[in-house]
């Protein structure tokens, strides 16, 4: 049994390998893209909504809702970079259920892409928000002693993000196995 979809190569000849993950991740990358495009050329805005339209916009004020809930702030300019990273991650781990699927996010190099594009994401929007002087600022407060703390703070973060997501999902895999 494999632990990490990254040791099943499919293909390999130098330089180009592919593996599990990458390949898996793809076809989850190809399948929102052309679901995306199919669901955005059918919305419609008559009083009567389709059925899988309220859902989607279910699901699209509910990471609303969380986001306001969490920053007690306008969700708008998180909700493109936070919906997107959602609907990758449930998508993933929906589509376990498929036979011969292997989540990309039960490897640790996508989960580590994943926590570095929220580790890129988050200064981002910082100084988007507050400007760059006062982001800067927020780094030296209460007192300038607290720099290195932040600094570790924003890098410990991000591997926590990584390898809390990995777990769960090499985790559950791992249970599966064990219980078939």
């Amino acid at each position: 049994m494999e632990i990490s979809p990254d040791n099943i190569v499919i293909y390999a000849r130098e330089p180009l390998v592919i593996n599990v993950t990458l390949l898996f991740t793809w076809i989850t990358m190809g399948l929102l893209v052309g679901l995306s495009g199919w669901v955005t050329r059918q919305l419609s805005v008559h009083p009567q909504l389709p059925s899988w339209q309220n859902g989607l916009e279910l699901v699209v004020d509910g990471i609303c809702n969380q986001i306001r809930e969490i920053t007690q702030q306008d969700p708008e300019p998180y909700l493109s970079f936070v919906g997107t990273l959602f609907l990758f991650i449930v998508t993933c781990n929906l589509l376990t259920v498929v036979p011969g699927y292997h989540a990309p996010t039960g490897s640790l190099s996508t989960t580590a892409a994943l926590a570095l594009c929220v580790f890129v994401a988050v200064p981002i929007f910082g100084i988007r928000q507050q400007g760059l002087g006062r982001y800067l600022k927020s780094y030296l407060e209460p007192t300038p002693i607290m720099l290195p703390f932040q600094i570790i703070g924003e890098f410990s973060r991000t591997l926590a993000l990584a390898v809390r997501l990995f777990g769960n999902i090499m985790s559950d895999n791992l249970l599966a196995a064990i219980l078939l």
